[in-house]
């Protein structure tokens, strides 16, 4: 009785303690969705996530003003530089790219919105304790609200304002701690020796899930 007491107090005590904002971890793979508010797009992606190289890879499938696409990217900020990869046709086009790569994590001057259980809490398992941050994009495009779990500083949901759609929602899932097939984040062997396009507009992050071929 001693020892399940002094559990249940170690345990309020965890989850007395007020959340604080966290990074995700540097090796994280995955799937997510984007959806716009303006119901123009919607898409859904796998992804690896690389914090330590700075590289991003997404392949991605959606639909676009009612036309359907399937693109690949692979992002490497440390060269600037972005690969949309097609693999049926061992091709690829390198643009550059502009935005600066940013940890994916609460930044320490986003304010709390408050904790919450997703799920239910009647039961063990059946629920997961997560923290909702607000806060500014990089580089002034705006306002975030993201939602990561407690533990682990998983994320779970991002939403934030673009001029062109309106609120965007990310959802993400089935997430992995590590990267299932490091060579996801290199280029391939068809890509290397392909030039910048002299006509590519540097790409961004924020405008990849409307990119289409």
């Amino acid at each position: 009785m001693k020892v399940l007491v002094v559990l249940a107090c170690i345990l309020a005590g965890c989850l007395a303690q007020a959340p604080h904002p966290c990074r995700t971890p540097p090796f994280l793979s995955g799937a997510l969705s984007v959806s716009t508010q303006n119901e123009k797009l919607w898409a859904v992606a796998k992804y690896e996530y690389d914090a330590f190289g700075r590289r991003v890879r997404l392949t991605e499938m959606g639909n676009y003003e009612n036309k359907t696409f399937t693109v690949d990217f692979l992002l490497l900020y440390r060269e600037a530089t972005m690969y949309e990869i097609d693999t049926k046709t061992r091709s690829c086009k390198k643009s550059p790219l502009k935005d600066d790569f940013h940890p994916w994590e609460i930044p320490k001057s986003a304010s709390l919105v408050g904790q919450a259980i997703l799920g239910s809490s009647s039961g063990p398992g059946q629920g997961l304790l997560v923290n909702t941050w607000i806060g500014d994009l990089p580089q002034g495009a705006g306002k975030f609200i993201s939602t990561v779990t407690e533990f682990g500083c998983i994320p779970v949901s991002t939403v934030y304002h673009t001029d062109q759609f309106g609120w965007m929602v990310t959802s993400l899932f089935n997430n992995v701690v590590g990267i299932t097939d490091p060579s996801q984040l290199n280029p391939p062997d068809f890509c290397l020796g392909v030039e910048t396009g002299s006509e590519e507009e540097p790409a961004s992050f924020f405008n990849l899930f409307h990119k289409k071929q």
